[in-house]
């Protein structure tokens, strides 16, 4: 029970500290676009993942950045995982705290049988995409620089 409080307490302490760097942040990067695309099924991973966008945002800033995380086949499980772990889903909440929109494949979602609200952590009808790798060239061309942890 203890564990589910250290990583909100962790990430709070993180965007706090983060804050005096914000100033530096204003100075060295500018606006930035970029989508993560996560198409693994491997929790670490994912858990790397989520803390990489969170830095990423330390450094640049939130309101400086348009995050978005594309999920398709076994990266679903992402939100899967996070039914189960309770810091990553405690990561999830904080990054959509921070505008990070996380989209769902339609055709993943369609092909596994996919219940969004008994099977997926805190997604929504207004998640999904119709096509997880068509998504990722649509946010290519709209100018989003593509990551893939």
């Amino acid at each position: 029970m203890k564990k589910s409080f250290i990583l909100p307490l962790a990430l709070t302490s993180a965007a706090l500290f983060a804050m005096p760097g914000a100033a530096l942040a204003d100075d060295y990067y500018s606006e930035q676009k970029v989508v993560y695309h996560v198409n693994h099924n491997d929790e670490q991973r994912q858990m790397g993942a989520m803390r990489n966008i969170q830095n990423h945002i330390n450094a640049v800033g939130a309101d400086r950045m348009s995050i978005k995380v594309v999920m398709h086949g076994p990266g679903l499980s992402l939100l899967r995982h996070a039914n189960d772990n309770q810091d990553l889903a405690a990561f999830i909440d904080q990054l959509k705290m921070q505008d990070v929109a996380f989209q769902i494949c339609n055709n993943t979602v369609v092909n596994q049988n996919i219940d969004l609200a008994n099977d997926l952590y805190d997604a929504a009808e207004g998640d999904i995409i119709p096509s997880g790798v068509a998504h990722l060239s649509h946010l290519q061309h709209q100018g989003y620089t593509y990551v893939r942890p």
